[in-house]
């Protein structure tokens, strides 16, 4: 159920980020194959960030500590190239014109998710402030 919770809070996050960060598209034609788009963009993202992103953050450890924390900004915004350089792979219609709107784009991410998080119900955020 928490994984499901997750799926949702991503892809929400996705749309409002395809919304308000110009360069990054979901370019289907129905409503129903866009919140499909979403979804699965959502998976690819939520895969990379449990599979890629912890063996960034260990190789990549002093230059966290170096920048402090900033480097992570970066790790963030090529995460999320990399999500959309693998939904292209997959044809999955999403995609990110270059760095800065990839940079922007995993801010906002990172803010609507969390803010999400905190909103809904049973999601890890909220049931750990209680």
């Amino acid at each position: 159920m928490l994984f499901l919770i997750r799926l949702v809070i991503n892809a929400v996050a996705l749309w409002v980020t395809t919304l308000l960060v110009p360069g990054i598209n979901v370019s289907s034609n129905s409503t129903w194959s866009k919140i499909g788009t979403l979804l699965l963009v959502a998976v690819i993202f939520g895969l990379v960030n449990a599979f890629v992103k912890p063996i960034i953050q260990v190789l990549g450890c002093a230059f966290y500590v170096l920048t402090l924390g900033l480097f992570a900004l970066v790790v963030n915004a090529l995460l999320f190239l990399l999500t959309a350089w693998l939904a292209d792979l997959f044809s999955i219609p999403f995609s990110i014109s270059g760095f800065w709107a990839a940079f922007w784009g995993a801010i906002v991410m990172a803010i609507v998710s969390w803010l999400l998080s905190l909103v809904l119900p049973g999601s890890s955020a909220a049931s750990s402030s209680r």
